[in-house]
């Protein structure tokens, strides 16, 4: 077994604290996080910062070409963005599914979209997999 590592004293009592902070109101966990991954130096500034040449945190797609943009918006309990066919973490739960743009189109209100793990297995049955047609679509990341 390996030996543990010595971590030096300000980063253990930063992780403390954040695990204290989390703890006392879990409502504001990730506020907490946040605060201290910052204090910290790891936030996206920080990692563009240190490979500027390979990682930005400036979403406009013309000043990060060639780069992996580190969105830390999506890290966020009120986002719900997941990969398709996923259940999302709700009391009742709903599934991210593709749409065609025909159904965007005819789409009234948001619940004409809304899929259940049910209806979406029927769905799929029924028209196929939309998704399917990614599944053979691969794109080299840049390298560092």
């Amino acid at each position: 077994m390996a030996a543990p590592r010595k971590y030096p004293d300000e980063l253990r009592e930063r992780a403390t604290r954040l695990v204290v902070e989390a703890r006392r109101d879990p409502a504001s966990a990730a506020g907490a996080i946040k605060r201290i991954a910052e204090q910290l130096g790891v936030h996206p500034e920080a990692l563009a910062a240190e490979t500027p040449k390979s990682v930005t945190a400036v979403m406009a797609k013309a000043k990060r070409e060639g780069r992996v943009f580190i969105d830390w918006s999506q890290n966020n309990p009120a986002k719900t963005t997941i990969a398709p066919y996923s259940l999302r973490g709700r009391e009742d739960p709903t599934v991210s599914a593709p749409v065609t743009w025909d159904e965007v189109r005819a789409c009234r209100q948001a619940e004409d979209l809304v899929f259940t793990a049910e209806g979406v297995v029927a769905r799929v049955e029924k028209i196929g997999d939309l998704f399917e047609l990614l599944s053979g679509t691969r794109v080299a990341l840049p390298r560092p």
